[in-house]
């Protein structure tokens, strides 16, 4: 039948079409801000900030700092606000950020490649007392973190630390944040390839640069020719790891897309070799592929492992080749397995020219203004002036003839910074906790310095290699994930029934070329007060079952969840 002229003809009813609005990739045309962040980026560099601190906000005072500079932009100048004391664990998701706020500042010094001289840790040491109480913990970034900073005395540390070469430029942010390197390079006796050229160059070029200020997240770097594959390259966005090409000779190997958080991504080989001439070159074409092909829309998958994770190693080379480089990388072998279990570098060892560096750990990277300047003076005293950070939470002097190498132990261990420390001193690490941190939920210094001295009077005869990692929330600082003991801070319930302070376990956890993630049994919570006798037990048990060498996170893959609770 047909329709009449004055009616139309019936169909069928219209499928409704959302358009979808993108990751907010910039290299496909979606510019516009799609969150809050991305907005305040917009709106003004994050770098531009730093004239205001200097002109206005110090003069003033914290209540007259914008809010989009408080708790975004200033943190491209290494600035955070600390947590207001007294608040509970169990208010960190519920207060809103002006009621978690103090009126105080975390302060972040980046220390690219860990390299210090003694003249620049004695005004790190200084400052630390002048201005932060007293605060200095070093951090698994090699960076030195202060707290209790007042905006007033910001331009004067900025002023003191720049003066020896010093600097907290993006140290956070959405940006390049500091580039870890090989605590020994240069010196280390078994070292494939010193890459402190690179990581001076890249300095040169990217820090500071707003051609690189403004990335969807932050963008971790490590570059090492150490055979221990001493700077946790697995977990970076970018990683040059140190190989010899069996043509092309020492040169590294190139990882990209780790981290970890709450959703952890190892690293994947790109399978490529970079000479250490074209290092920056690649960096930088990496790190603008982030720029540029990264996701934008949503802060929880703005990091680069997801869009390394949706895109595959080989489409990401091929774009790195095609887009940024305009030619093709060379072909090139893994790293090899590192032949020892430790990578912090602790003890004394000698350098390849004759000379020894000491390295030594403090409690889980809690140490004080007060004490940095002592170590400046030892490493004067019986070295060259040159001390290291290491990945690790742990420090060296380098350059000790090897008749002071008593000497100068004496003197460190008498500030308790042991050098020859027991594995649980040693493998003992957390984060800042919610002593200082908005986001945590449980305290983990003090934690972790106290779950030290019960295991070294309870199991003084335990000798094998293991990482306690302790952390204060879900975001890893501490990498959780790759320790052999995992500890992610979260409110559990007691015997009585009461919330309190405790952890969800992870268990066998590592890094190196079996990398890989802690196993968690279903369940498996522990209370603050109970963590020393959990631990102890654990590792009882894995005493009691392991075979003949076994490593403990080999042992946790196959054990029981009875022999884990």
């Amino acid at each position: 039948m047909a329709a009449s002229p004055d009616k139309p003809a019936a169909s069928a009813p219209r499928r409704k079409v959302s358009r979808h609005r993108g990751e907010g990739q910039w290299a496909v045309g979606h510019h516009t801000p799609l969150n809050g962040n991305e907005q305040f980026k917009k709106d003004d560099d994050g770098l531009n900030v730093r004239t205001r601190i200097e002109t206005i906000y110090s003069r003033r005072g914290f209540d007259s700092i914008d809010p989009n500079d408080l708790r975004g932009r200033m943190r491209w100048w290494g600035l955070y606000t600390q947590r207001k004391p007294g608040i509970d664990g169990g208010k960190t998701a519920i207060l809103e950020p002006e009621e978690l706020d103090d009126k105080y500042f975390m302060l972040r010094v980046r220390i690219d490649g860990g390299r210090l001289t003694t003249r620049q840790l004695r005004v790190i040491g200084e400052i630390s007392q002048e201005f932060a109480r007293g605060t200095a913990d070093l951090t698994d970034r090699q960076n030195v973190q202060y707290h209790w900073i007042r905006i007033e005395d910001v331009p004067e540390i900025w002023n003191r630390l720049e003066a020896v070469g010093l600097s907290t430029t993006e140290a956070c942010g959405d940006t390049p944040r500091v580039i870890l390197g090989s605590p020994v390079a240069g010196i280390a006796a078994d070292e494939i390839i010193d890459g402190t050229p690179a990581i001076e160059e890249i300095q040169r070029r990217v820090i500071g640069n707003k051609e690189f200020s403004n990335l969807p997240r932050k963008f971790k770097s490590a570059i090492s020719g150490s055979p221990l594959l001493d700077v946790a390259h697995e977990i970076n966005d970018i990683a040059f790891v140190g190989v010899d090409h069996p043509e092309h000779g020492p040169g590294f190997d190139l990882w990209v897309g780790g981290g970890l958080s709450t959703n952890p991504k190892i690293g994947v080989r790109l399978g490529a070799w970079v000479p250490l001439a074209e290092v920056p070159e690649v960096y930088e074409g990496v790190i603008a592929i982030f720029r540029d092909y990264g996701y934008r829309r949503l802060r929880t998958r703005a990091r680069l492992k997801f869009l390394v994770a949706d895109w595959g190693a080989e489409k990401f080379r091929q774009v790195l080749e095609d887009e940024y480089l305009k030619r093709p990388l060379t072909d090139g072998p893994a790293p090899a397995q590192p032949v020892e279990r430790w990578r912090d570098h602790v003890g004394a060892h000698r350098q390849k020219d004759g000379l020894y560096y000491v390295g030594f750990a403090p409690r889980v990277g809690r140490v004080d203004g007060a004490t940095l300047t002592k170590i400046a003076e030892l490493a004067e005293a019986h070295g060259s002036g040159r001390v290291r950070t290491t990945a690790e939470q742990k420090m060296i002097v380098l350059d000790i003839p090897e008749e002071q190498v008593a000497s100068l132990t004496e003197g460190l261990e008498a500030l308790d910074l042991t050098v020859t420390p027991s594995p649980f001193r040693r493998g003992t690490m957390a984060c800042t906790g919610i002593e200082f941190c908005k986001l945590a939920i449980v305290e983990t210094k003090a934690r972790g310095a106290s779950l030290i001295d019960e295991l070294e009077r309870r199991m003084p005869e335990f000798a094998e290699p293991i990482t306690i990692n302790l952390n204060g929330c879900p975001n890893a600082c501490a990498r959780i994930q790759v320790a052999d003991i995992g500890l992610k801070g979260q409110l559990v319930l007691n015997e009585a029934g009461e919330q309190v302070e405790g952890y969800q376990v992870h268990l066998g956890g590592a890094l190196g070329l079996e990398a890989g993630f802690g196993r968690k049994v279903r369940g498996l919570k522990v209370t603050s007060d109970e963590l020393p006798d959990y631990v102890e037990r654990v590792l009882k048990r894995f005493e009691a079952e392991r075979e003949d060498g076994e490593r403990f996170a080999v042992w946790a893959a196959r054990a029981s969840e009875e022999a884990l609770s």
